[in-house]
């Protein structure tokens, strides 16, 4: 029987509520997701795929990263074609994106390819000799940074920050409206486990971040908070000298992010392909997520200099961007009616909508020093059929 509930990482955080009280959910979130050798992003092991817990998109097909390489080659178009561009993707895992990227920017345009570098960015540090081996080939185009170095300011590119599901494993502070107003929830050590309790916010951020949005919680609603993307979205645009931001994941515009629908918020827990509601259970061995606020995103990223090039739902952006062109070439060089059929079901997963991939995952674009961007996103995809 597996001993998930004893982990050292579990004595670790219970030792610190006993010695310093109890802790606000966002840093239990953080050491759960986080601490050194022991979290569930930071320990040795397989996350992503049939082996782990979860699918990403770059999971269901290479479609999807070629797609992207396409998208990756406008981009580079729209700022007059310079003879340095950097990909840099953070939260880059196993490396299966980068090599369906990789792969397609050197089959289909080569002058890019030639004046390409591939950084890949990763918390668990061991990733990296895998992330090698999956990108044999492209050695000469690759690079490697930790993500301290980009919250430090040491690096400095122009080019394209690709992230893909990736904001929505920042640790988040919970609120909960009251009677008597907004309190946040923290982690308390109850036994060998962990209890909650509500106390007045940690910070006058987050009643301030509810403010800007004009969002008023109703008295029991329970919602997420995530400051660190915020934070986070800072340190892009500083490291980002002229190009793109094209961030890929689940979540809402805050408006629908935070309805009265929602009321005990969007924190999920991920297990072996199984979802769980309770985030106190498996310690360091289970995801925990929590869906974006896109609004946010976009409304940091103006004060920071990054402007809003295209926002919608994946279904729309893999259809505007080339999808279809995709598709009829792998329909053309099948090897048989099962291949077909199997494609055809994958990208059916990618663009499907109501509650499928195709809608409740979201793709923001942003530019900083581009003049009038000119992307396949932007292209009426209907008009392309």
């Amino acid at each position: 029987m597996e001993q998930l509930d004893d982990t050292l990482l579990r004595k670790i955080i219970l030792a610190k509520i006993r010695q310093q009280g109890a802790i606000t959910f966002a840093a239990y979130m953080a050491a759960c997701l986080y601490e050194p050798g022991l979290g569930y992003y930071t320990s040795p092991g397989r996350k992503v795929g049939a082996e782990g817990d979860f699918y990403t998109s770059s999971n269901v097909h290479a479609v999807f990263g070629r797609v992207i390489a396409r998208e990756i080659g406008q981009m580079w178009e729209s700022m007059g074609r310079p003879d340095r561009f950097e990909v840099v993707e953070a939260g880059a895992g196993g490396g299966q994106l980068a090599r369906d990227i990789l792969d397609t920017i050197a089959e289909i345009n080569r002058e890019l390819y030639t004046v390409l570098s591939y950084r890949l960015m990763e918390k668990e540090p061991t990733l990296q000799q895998s992330q090698a081996k999956m990108l044999a080939g492209h050695e000469s185009r690759l690079a490697w940074s930790g993500p301290d170095e980009l919250a430090a300011g040491g690096l400095r590119f122009s080019g394209c920050f690709l992230s893909n599901e990736l904001i929505d494993s920042f640790p988040v502070h919970l609120v909960q409206m009251t009677a008597s107003g907004l309190q946040e929830v923290y982690v308390t050590a109850a036994g060998d486990g962990f209890g909650e309790k509500l106390d007045a916010p940690s910070t006058p951020e987050l009643t301030a971040y509810l403010q800007r949005l004009g969002i008023t919680l109703h008295e029991g609603q329970r919602a997420e908070i995530n400051l660190a993307a915020l934070g986070w979205l800072a340190s892009v645009a500083n490291a980002l000298e002229r190009g793109y931001v094209m961030t890929f994941d689940y979540g809402y515009l805050a408006r629908d992010l935070y309805s009265s629908m929602r009321r005990g918020g969007t924190l999920l827990c991920y297990y072996r392909h199984t979802s769980e509601e309770n985030p106190y259970i498996r310690v360091g061995q289970q995801d925990m997520t929590s869906h974006v606020d896109f609004t946010s995103l976009m409304e940091r990223g103006e004060a920071l200099g990054l402007q809003k090039v295209w926002f919608g739902e994946q279904y729309r952006f893999l259809m505007a961007a080339g999808l279809m062109e995709e598709l009829l070439a792998l329909e053309a060089s099948a090897a048989s009616p099962e291949a077909l059929l199997k494609n055809r079901l994958a990208m059916k997963k990618l663009i499907l909508p109501e509650g499928g991939m195709g809608d409740t995952f979201k793709v923001l674009i942003q530019a900083k020093g581009v003049a009038a961007p000119q992307l396949l996103s932007m292209r009426d995809w209907a008009r392309t059929l």
